[in-house]
């Protein structure tokens, strides 16, 4: 049974993988010249491409980090409602329901420059700005990527936190523990599978941005929404199959070394802890 799987994997992933591996060390599909490193030199040589890269870093570094902390905190308090919690989850889980065109164009009309922001900021009389064309356009970006995921990560956490048993919580109280203690010692401590696990699909996730930010923008955004995905989308359209290979190898590259260092780093933590 686990052939079909295995064969459908390997058909619609690792043969295209394979492909696009070879197509990045040849200066073009038709003539298939062996180019060595040099597709790969010149990504690095490439200013738009290194935008992109830099960009897209920035963007994880900031929008990874304070999704999983909102998400917790998201959690902690559903979990400790004693009503209407139900309702409350609600609330953060519909945008994953919400199409990509649908909310794109929310936030289009919500920060654009004639939109909802700027109409309540004038009645203050501060002055209308394009928040999407300005420099502030990677952080309306990352809003609009905790809008998207906090509800998706707040439900792995709240599983977390009821696999925790109450007993260990009621030892901590019978030995007068604080509540700094409890979160540390008992809390973070077993939810660590969780946190690893939301961490490696946030990471994943926060790849998908790329839609919203093409839906609002289009193929040529300003220079502070240039991801790399919009340099791998301008390379197809534009037939450079050789550079599109080449940039699709270093982030698969980057995303399993990460996926790998977090596994690793989460079966060594847990072995610390265990001990």
């Amino acid at each position: 049974m686990l052939l079909v799987s295995l064969s459908g994997f390997c058909f619609f992933y690792m043969i295209p993988f394979l492909v696009s591996s070879f197509y990045s060390f040849v200066d073009n599909p038709i003539h298939r010249e062996f180019c060595g490193v040099q597709n790969f030199r010149a990504l690095f040589q490439n200013p738009y491409f290194l935008r992109g890269l830099k960009n897209t870093a920035w963007f994880m570094l900031v929008s990874i980090p304070l999704n999983m902390v909102l998400s917790l905190c998201v959690a902690f308090v559903v979990k400790n409602m004693k009503v209407y919690s139900n309702y409350f989850s609600l609330i953060f889980l519909i945008p994953l329901a919400v199409p990509s065109a649908t909310s794109a164009f929310f936030w289009e009309n919500f920060f654009g420059l004639h939109g909802t922001l700027n109409r309540f900021l004038s009645v203050f009389h501060v002055e209308c700005i394009d928040w999407l064309e300005s420099s502030y356009g990677m952080m309306v970006m990352v809003i609009i990527f905790i809008w998207k995921n906090i509800g998706y990560n707040m439900a792995l956490f709240i599983s977390g936190l009821s696999s925790i048993p109450e007993e260990y919580y009621e030892c901590a109280d019978v030995e007068g523990a604080g509540r700094f203690w409890k979160f540390k010692n008992i809390t973070l401590a077993y939810l660590t599978p969780t946190t690893f696990l939301v961490l490696i699909m946030t990471f994943v996730n926060s790849f998908k941005v790329f839609k919203e930010i093409y839906i609002i923008t289009g193929e040529y955004p300003p220079d502070s929404l240039y991801v790399v995905q919009h340099y791998m989308n301008n390379m197809f359209l534009s037939l450079n199959y050789s550079k599109l290979a080449s940039a699709t190898y270093i982030l698969t590259i980057v995303i399993v070394l990460f996926v790998v260092c977090i596994f690793r780093a989460e079966r060594k933590y847990s072995e610390n802890l265990h001990y």
